[in-house]
């Protein structure tokens, strides 16, 4: 029978809390992502040429989408989402290609790639899911320490601007993240139960409280304009289908299936799911493919699983799936009331970058968890490790490295999360499962069980 045909009562991840705390809690996700869906469609709508009203629209939308794949990969109906504490968002890499491909040929035909790419997940997902035993602790681990290292660098930029702009790194900038870092730990310290566990958001609001304060945030003219937002289907006309204009995206998938992979059996773990991952896995990838399929009709790019969300869940240890639901409600709420929506594009890159780098800081941590585990003494583990950290640090802190390769290979070869995950599972497969039988006592198949919370 499967995992998702019955209810684990004694699981974390199924634990019901008071609506107030489901409420809070779920507001503190929403606050620690809600940069990436405004960023994505700015990126997008700066590269485009979108006018206002059509830059609104798509904001709301890409709440509107984040918020139903929140709920979807909360609550797993029949097999789509993972009943875990996910939250959705557009991924990074994504919109890049998104844009390229949409400046190349035209927007529709974006769109398109998009669709094609969400009808691909499922047609690959019964081979891939054969691919799941390729992904041990050391893989998973390797993953979320990169994964860290990524958003880390990513996020630091929110906090210094872009080089050459006017006000970089700024030390007023950079002082006001370091307050909010240094708000979220001494909560963190010093506070107790709920509070405690809150810390990460009242970083945030105090931060926010320091900035205007100091004049660096601006909260005027929050209820100019329309009050009720209303996303657009189909906001650039009737989508375009071109298999050629669409690989990189759809390459891209086969990448963002293998991270849902180790985002799946990360917080499976954290939030003490049981199962066997052949079960919970292809069921994250089918409910980041019918969110992407909507997203794609709505106007975005691919949402997937996030990895933001796993430091808040270890930060908090609040491992409810329903304060991740919670947070899918306000996001469809943010995406419905403009002055909301106004408010979270508002909040200081600073502070969301002082909150993000700590939060994505304890991902980093949780993969050292995980890799503490594997006998790195031995000769395959240590060259797994090794291989996968020099393929996946080499483009991220070298971001021209691959410059003059291909435009095709770019894509791959330059994607450090990429490169070090793929890396990762082929040079362990070389040292576990060719040319010898498995280690006595290694598993057949990869399970996720209940642990003791940390």
């Amino acid at each position: 029978m499967s995992t998702h045909s019955q209810t684990h009562t004694r699981d974390p991840a199924d634990e019901m809390l008071p609506p107030r705390s489901l409420a809070i809690y779920g507001l503190q996700h929403v606050l620690v992502m809600a940069a990436s869906p405004i960023t994505a469609v700015f990126l997008v709508s700066r590269a485009l040429n979108f006018d206002e009203s059509l830059t609104v629209a798509l904001i709301s939308a890409t709440f509107l989408v984040c918020g139903f794949g929140t709920l979807l990969q909360s609550f797993g109906p029949r097999g789509f989402g993972a009943r875990l504490p996910f939250i959705m968002v557009p991924g990074g890499a994504p919109i890049f290609i998104f844009m390229a491909i949409a400046v190349q040929t035209d927007v529709q035909t974006a769109v398109g790639a998009v669709i094609m790419t969400a009808l691909f997940y499922f047609a690959a997902l019964p081979v891939f899911r054969r691919l799941i035993v390729f992904f041990p602790p050391i893989v998973v681990g390797t993953m979320l320490l990169l994964v860290s290292v990524k958003l880390v660098k990513i996020f630091g930029g929110t906090i210094t601007g872009k080089p050459g702009t006017e006000g970089y790194a700024d030390p007023i900038k950079i002082a006001l993240a370091g307050a909010t870092i240094l708000l979220t730990i001494l909560c963190a310290r010093f506070l107790s139960g709920t509070l405690q566990r809150l810390a990460v958001m009242l970083g945030l609001v105090g931060g926010t409280l320091i900035a205007l304060t100091i004049g660096e945030a601006e909260i005027t003219g929050l209820f100019t304009g329309p009050v009720i937002a209303v996303p657009q289907l189909l906001p650039y006309g009737m989508p375009k289908f071109d298999i050629f204009a669409s690989l990189p995206l759809i390459i891209f998938s086969i990448i963002s299936m293998a991270e849902a992979t180790g985002q799946t059996l990360a917080t499976a773990e954290i939030a003490g799911r049981s199962g066997n991952a052949q079960d919970i896995v292809p069921s994250t990838i089918r409910g980041d493919a019918i969110t992407s399929l909507i997203g794609g009709l709505f106007g975005t790019s691919l949402i997937i699983t996030s990895g933001e969300n796993i430091g808040i869940v270890r930060a908090t240890n609040v491992k409810s799936r329903y304060v991740t639901a919670a947070a899918g409600v306000i996001l469809i709420l943010i995406a419905i009331l403009a002055p909301v929506s106004r408010l979270a594009s508002a909040l200081p890159g600073p502070v969301v970058g002082g909150t993000a780098v700590i939060v994505f800081a304890i991902i980093g941590v949780i993969g050292i968890d995980m890799l503490r585990r594997v006998d790195l003494r031995d000769h395959g583990n240590m060259y797994t490790l090794a291989a996968a950290l020099t393929m996946g640090l080499l483009p991220t802190l070298i971001p021209d490295l691959y410059s003059q390769f291909p435009k095709w290979s770019q894509m791959i070869l330059g994607n450090g999360l990429a490169m070090g995950t793929i890396t990762a599972a082929v040079v362990n497969a070389l040292f576990i499962h060719v040319g010898r039988a498995s280690r006595p006592g290694e598993p057949e198949a990869i399970t996720v069980e209940a642990e003791a919370s940390k």
